[in-house]
């Protein structure tokens, strides 16, 4: 089912993108974890979490939502002043067919799959992700982050 929203756009499934080895080293480090201590929220080895990093392999989409809630909770304040559905503007019959809305959790739309964005319900966390990211609600989480929520590239400097 289609619900009324604010435009469409296509959501590419192929070659996109999640969370990258620099970007996942930057969270780890603003959640001041090691890395093995990140192994042990993420249930997952130490060399996992060095893979990642170095970009050996991919960031789980499980992992990738584990890294983003733990930095919603360390967040000091709350970045959103309205629930995503008041941002977005969506219809009352959107709002009810949501599960953000069933959940009062318009803050954290981004996390919840199944949220009703652009019309219908996403199936997937890539296929979610990559409407969240062009999302004001998810942008103003990573700016609060001090990073756009877009393809970025994050300036790892060496220490001297």
């Amino acid at each position: 089912m289609w619900y009324k929203c604010q435009g469409y756009f296509h959501v590419p499934h192929e070659g996109v993108t999640l969370m990258d080895h620099e970007e996942f080293r930057y969270f780890r480090q603003k959640l001041q974890k090691s890395q093995r201590e990140m192994a042990q929220l993420l249930g997952t080895s130490r060399k996992a979490i060095e893979s990642y990093e170095q970009g050996w392999r991919n960031i789980p989409a499980h992992a990738e939502r584990q890294v983003l809630f733990f930095l919603v909770l360390k967040m000091e304040t709350d970045v959103h002043s309205a629930p995503c559905w008041e941002i977005r503007f969506c219809s009352p019959e959107m709002q009810k067919a949501c599960p953000a809305w069933e959940f009062k959790s318009g803050q954290l739309c981004w996390f919840i799959n199944g949220t009703i964005c652009q019309g219908k319900p996403q199936t997937s966390w890539r296929q979610k992700m990559t409407l969240c990211r062009k999302c004001k609600v998810f942008t103003s989480f990573m700016n609060h982050l001090k990073l756009p929520a877009g393809r970025r590239k994050i300036v790892v400097r060496k220490a001297e």
